[in-house]
C-alpha cells in the first residue's frame, strides 16, 4: 500500500512540475550598428510583455537596477556609459517606499564602441534585470550577450 501511495504521490509532482510554466515576460535582441569606419553602437533591446515593466540602471531604492557588464576585450575600446531609450516611468511605488525610475513596453540599452584594430570581433558581457507587473516582481535575472561586431 505504501508503495502504491508513493508511487501516485511521485506521478502527481511530476504532472504538476510538467504543466508548471517559468514566467519569462522579456524577449531579448542584442545588435550592432556601424556609425562610421571604427564606431559602432550596440543595442540591448528588451521588449516586454504587457503589463510587466523593467528597472533603469538607476531605478530608485528598492528593487534590483538593470546593469550591464561587458567582458573585457582588447580590440573595443567602449566610449562612455550605457545609454537608456525608451519611455522612462518615474512613480511612487509603496511597496518599495521610494520614487522608482523604468520602463514598459521596450527599453533598448546603447553603448558606443571603437573597435581598435578594425577587424571584426564580438561583445560579450552580461545584463541583469528585474521585472514587476501590478501583482508581483520576478527574482533578478542575469543572461549572457554575445554581439558581433564588424565583418559581413
Amino acid at each position: 500500500m505504501k508503495k502504491i501511495l508513493l508511487s501516485l504521490s511521485f506521478i502527481t509532482c511530476m504532472g504538476s512540475l510538467a504543466f508548471a510554466q517559468i514566467e519569462n515576460p522579456v524577449k531579448w535582441n542584442f545588435s550592432a550598428k556601424k556609425i562610421s569606419a571604427t564606431e559602432y553602437e550596440l543595442h540591448l533591446t528588451a521588449t516586454l510583455d504587457k503589463t510587466w515593466h523593467m528597472y533603469a540602471q538607476d531605478a530608485g531604492e528598492g528593487p534590483e537596477p538593470t546593469s550591464i557588464a561587458f567582458t573585457a576585450n582588447p580590440l573595443l575600446k567602449y566610449n562612455g556609459k550605457v545609454k537608456e531609450v525608451g519611455k522612462l516611468t518615474k512613480e511612487f511605488d509603496a511597496n518599495f517606499n521610494s520614487v522608482l525610475k523604468f520602463y514598459g513596453d521596450k527599453v533598448d540599452f546603447v553603448q558606443k564602441v571603437t573597435v581598435k584594430a578594425g577587424v571584426p570581433t564580438v561583445a560579450k558581457g552580461n545584463i541583469t534585470y528585474m521585472v514587476c507587473n501590478n501583482n508581483k516582481c520576478l527574482p533578478p535575472k542575469a543572461i549572457p550577450f554575445s554581439i558581433k561586431i564588424g565583418g559581413k
